[in-house]
């Protein structure tokens, strides 16, 4: 029988006050090596600033936290020597090219340049960069800067990699470069951390979604199980001018449920081919008929939407 990964961070009763307003509230979690966590929620749900307490870059309010063995914020320093953090907006030095900032960073390490001889054209590979390894940072895409400000957190070969939101503002292809590049790095066994209000980004990478709002966690498991434990199978959204008139023209039917955010409603069930026939002969009603997801998950435990909560 397998004994259990160690724990790489371990949060009790986790709180963080920025005046008087609590944005981090009791927060209890453990992960584990090898993991891919995701942090979901809206904007001001309190996952930057959870982060920001994981990397020692503010010390927690209340609680107990440690990462990967080491008390926050004492041990602090040495334990940022053992991870990487790509923060939300890249920090680049524009001054430099590529390969000059990966060495300047490893020399923040204290890295030799026999070792970073090894590592950076490593680097370059995993980040598709290669071409570029002698180009200023002016000359890149945003999607490079972002693969590069991921490679530069792995130059000391980290225990565990923190994301901040990493794929904010990129367009959707260069969306799924990042992802190819966080599985490969999972598979190699690194324990990653990240942030996000993608939804399609937290069920497509992370093993284990941790879903927060209002600094609390509302919902701490797998995304299959979240979406088999808190949510109906299938997905009727209904928008237009109609939408609401053709709800109050429906025989409420037993095991489904109605939602209605904004202008949209949303039914939920196991079986809604009856309502989407029904919707047939309607007009200035458009609808969408879709298996649930994360999103769906958050809209029944908070009653809002993920972008607009």
């Amino acid at each position: 029988m397998n004994s259990p990964r160690p724990p790489v961070v371990v949060a009790r009763q986790l709180t963080k006050y920025f005046g008087e307003k609590r944005v981090v509230d009791g927060l209890c979690f453990d992960i584990r090596q090898g993991e891919f966590v995701g942090i979901l929620g809206p904007n001001g749900a309190g996952k930057t600033t959870t982060l920001r307490m994981l990397v020692g870059n503010t010390p927690p309010g209340s609680g107990e936290l440690s990462v990967l063995g080491y008390a926050i914020p004492v041990e602090g320093r040495t334990m940022r020597a053992r991870i990487g953090v790509v923060p939300q907006q890249d920090n680049l030095d524009i001054d430099f090219t590529v390969v000059e900032n990966l060495r300047i960073y490893g020399g923040y390490f204290g890295l030799a340049e026999r070792a970073l001889k090894v590592r950076i054209p490593w680097l370059l590979e995993l980040a598709a960069l290669t071409d570029k390894a002698h180009a200023r940072i002016g000359q890149l895409s945003g999607g490079m800067k972002r693969r590069l400000s991921i490679a530069r957190a792995l130059i000391n070969e980290p225990e565990l990699l923190v994301l901040d939101e990493p794929t904010t503002g990129l367009d959707p292809q260069v969306r799924h470069n990042i992802w190819n590049m966080l599985r490969q790095l999972q598979n190699e066994g690194l324990t990653i951390i990240l942030t996000t209000h993608y939804m399609e980004e937290a069920e497509r990478l992370c093993g284990r979604i941790i879903l927060m709002d209002r600094g609390r966690i509302l919902a701490d498991s797998s995304p299959q199980v979240l979406i088999r434990d808190h949510i109906e199978p299938h997905v009727l959204e209904v928008h237009g001018a109609n939408a609401e008139n053709w709800r109050r023209s429906l025989v409420r039917l037993e095991g489904q449920r109605c939602e209605r955010v904004g202008e949209s409603i949303f039914h939920y069930g196991d079986d809604l081919e009856t309502l989407v026939r029904s919707l047939d002969s309607w007009e200035g009603v458009h609808y969408v008929y879709r298996r649930a997801n994360l999103e769906d998950v958050f809209l029944k435990l908070t009653g809002r939407d993920l972008h607009d909560a």
